[in-house]
């Protein structure tokens, strides 16, 4: 039996059916196309979906350690296959390369590769990052200890990613000669970029939108991300981030004794009781991550990529913080109601959880960890050019934690130096796109490098904006920027045909 999925989105919510198929039908290339598309159809008819995205779920064998030989394990890792438009004999792959969260939220949540895929007559992959989702290594105990988490890094994703389009165009009638187009956002932007650099042989090229490959040491300066984020807030009204920059003193005030911490904790309805300095540390680590979450997600029509939220949520927040001159509880209470947009636009959160930073669906403590090793991205902020509580980048103090965690120390210089850094001219085919309302733009690559490593640039664009469906509320800088998008895939798709009938002179000489 195999699984056949269906997610269906409208507006802020996305719903999955799925159905299990015989074998005799699989094996029925027809019959189960046929099966699909009337399937699939009805239910979009039926509930009149503006997205209707289906899937067949695969599970491959990897190793667990790519790059030595003393670890013989595997594990089962999940990706997600739609043929449906599929050209079968050359048409391309359009490959997702998973980050870090269950792969079907990302399926769900990147429109672009689904809308262009009739287009181009291409086959959908959506492969799942080790670690996160379903592809756990070892089980329930993948995260109980470094000796089994050891192997989640950037590089050894790569090569499952490798060692999958391998498999997928070895096993498929037709696929053969099909060019691989890398598609990803954020740290799967990064992921698509690195995986042209480091397999050119079988990545054509790569969308890379919002990838930050340049947030790392000595590359980007550490304060410019909350800049991006407090002039996203001071767009919308200097109040706004001028009451929130107010909050930090607030709070600390209000929380230097038992009386303040259960006013808090009624006035903003916590779950949990604030107790100690690690719970209040806790608490504006959350804020910090809500006020960021709310910048990159900044899109111009309701979603729920984050969180359930309206459309321009950083407007909607800053709607009610219009006074910074409000007395310390006062200004909390109006700090209260715009984190409500963020934690309880629904209105069915029955407390605030101060515990959960973002949907579900993402792994935080798989990329915690990956923050204590390679991905380590300095970030900083003085609370006067930001609206953030003033902090300096400390390595030292950021290794301790991470070797309290997880027993690791990180490696700040790990990544540039096995991916480029900066240096990456030799590489080719690669498009960088960011959003200038997306804090993640500043360790992006915003000028072009060649005529192959190509900036866009998108003035109204949120996170990774330009791989979400298209929408009518759509500003027309990502329109522009999908078509341009769109402009270079099919270079990429012709040349890549093109190099394989004409092959070049050799020459004999003596």
């Amino acid at each position: 039996m195999t699984l056949l999925c269906v997610a269906l989105g409208k507006n802020s919510k996305v719903f999955k059916v799925c159905y299990w198929f015989s074998p005799f039908a699989l094996s029925m290339s027809w019959s189960l196309s046929m099966h699909r598309m009337l399937l699939f159809s009805f239910i979009c008819l039926l509930f009149h979906q503006t997205q209707c995205y289906s899937w067949k779920t695969a599970f491959f064998k990897q190793q667990v350690d790519h790059f030595s030989f003393a670890n013989q394990d595997i594990y089962a890792q999940r990706y997600l296959v739609n043929s449906t438009y599929w050209k079968r004999g050359g048409g391309p792959i359009f490959f997702y390369t998973g980050n870090e969260g269950d792969i079907e939220w990302f399926a769900q949540n990147t429109g672009f590769m689904w809308d262009i895929a009739e287009e181009f007559g291409a086959m959908l992959i959506f492969a799942e990052h080790r670690y996160y989702g379903q592809s756990l290594p070892y089980g329930n105990k993948s995260y109980s200890d470094v000796k089994y988490l050891g192997y989640l890094t950037s590089e050894q994703a790569l090569a499952d990613f490798a060692e999958l389009l391998v498999y997928v165009k070895s096993t498929n009638s037709g696929a053969a000669e099909s060019p691989v187009i890398a598609f990803g956002g954020s740290y799967g932007g990064m992921l698509a970029a690195w995986m042209r650099i480091k397999y050119p042989h079988i990545i054509t090229g790569a969308i890379a939108a919002s990838a930050p490959i340049l947030q790392f040491t000595g590359l980007t300066p550490c304060d410019a991300f909350n800049r991006v984020v407090t002039a996203d807030f001071s767009s919308a009204s200097a109040e706004c981030a001028e009451t929130i920059r107010k909050s930090w003193k607030a709070l600390s005030k209000i929380l230097v004794n038992d009386e303040g911490k259960e006013w808090l904790r009624t006035h903003w309805n916590l779950c949990v009781p604030l107790n100690g300095t690690e719970d209040i540390n806790n608490l504006k680590d959350w804020l910090t991550n809500v006020w960021t979450n709310l910048a990159m997600v900044n899109y111009p029509y309701p979603a729920n990529f984050l969180a359930p939220l309206p459309a321009y949520p950083v407007k909607a927040v800053c709607e009610h913080l219009t006074n910074s001159s409000l007395d310390d509880r006062s200004l909390l209470d109006e700090i209260f109601k715009g984190l409500s947009v963020y934690a309880n636009f629904t209105g069915q959160t029955q407390c605030l959880d101060v515990s959960q930073q973002a949907d579900q669906s993402l792994g935080d403590m798989g990329w915690d960890f990956q923050a204590c090793t390679e991905m380590v991205m300095p970030m900083c902020g003085d609370g006067i050019n930001d609206m953030f509580e003033a902090q300096p980048w400390n390595l030292e103090k950021y290794s301790e934690k991470c070797l309290k965690k997880w027993k690791v120390n990180p490696r700040p210089l790990m990544a540039p130096l096995n991916y480029g850094g900066r240096n990456i001219s030799s590489s080719s085919n690669i498009v960088f796109s960011n959003g200038l309302l997306d804090p993640w733009s500043t360790g992006g690559v915003t000028k072009s490098l060649s005529d192959s490593l190509v900036a866009i640039i998108i003035p109204e664009g949120a996170h990774h904006l330009d791989l979400r469906g298209a929408d009518p509320n759509d500003p027309n800088s990502v329109v522009k920027a999908r078509e341009i998008e769109k402009q270079f895939i099919s270079k990429w798709i012709l040349s890549s045909k093109r190099d394989r009938k004409e092959m070049p002179k050799s020459f004999i000489v003596g």
